[in-house]
């Protein structure tokens, strides 16, 4: 009989270590999927990126890092960010922002001009040196495709990398601050490509 019920007792000891154990690991899941879920809803998230809009500096099929919270503690977007914006309630698109509220924008041959001073746009050259002659970024002023003489407040300008091959705000006007999800902060797939934009 005490044989028996040391048996009994063995055997319940070790299903309460066993049940302990495994109560251990569902806590351990289930806060790490917690907090999994807060980072991508708050903090980063991840895309892949479709499309040659965004060549030489984004290839087709790569999949980058979006800091989603960088703006609302280091303030505001800056001219050549790589940001991702709602372009509709379905689709998202990664441009760079090229003008600020305030900013007047102009290109003229194949230079960019910001309120009548030229800025470099090194991320283009090899892009520009592939085209020759022939003007990578067609000649256009703010007024022209906008109406408008500045970027206006609250809003953005923004330009694909791939000026001959991209829809932007040529195309679809200003893009409102409000619709940004964040600033691209790196590519990490293909692993060959991995890299933190400047």
């Amino acid at each position: 009989m005490k044989i028996i019920e040391a048996s009994e007792n063995k055997e319940h000891a070790q299903k309460s270590v066993w049940k302990r154990e495994l109560w251990s690991w569902v806590k351990t899941i289930a806060v790490v999927v917690l907090i999994v879920l807060f980072v991508r809803s708050y903090l980063f998230t991840n895309y892949i990126v479709y499309g040659q809009s965004m060549m030489p500096t984004i290839q087709d099929g790569e999949r980058i890092i979006v800091n989603k919270i960088g703006y609302d503690i280091n303030g505001g977007p800056e001219r050549f960010d790589l940001v991702i914006f709602h372009a509709d309630e379905e689709t998202d698109y990664i441009k760079r922002i090229i003008g600020l509220p305030g900013d007047h924008i102009a290109y003229e041959d194949d230079v960019l001009y910001v309120n009548g001073e030229p800025y470099e746009e090194p991320f283009l050259d090899g892009y520009k040196e592939e085209y020759g002659k022939v003007p990578f970024t067609e000649d256009f002023t703010l007024e022209e495709l906008t109406k408008e003489e500045v970027v206006p407040e609250g809003q953005v300008f923004v330009l694909g990398d791939n000026r001959r091959n991209s829809l932007d705000s040529r195309q679809i006007g200003f893009i409102d601050k409000e619709t940004l999800v964040g600033k691209a902060n790196l590519s990490y797939w293909p692993p060959d490509n991995f890299r933190v934009f400047q």
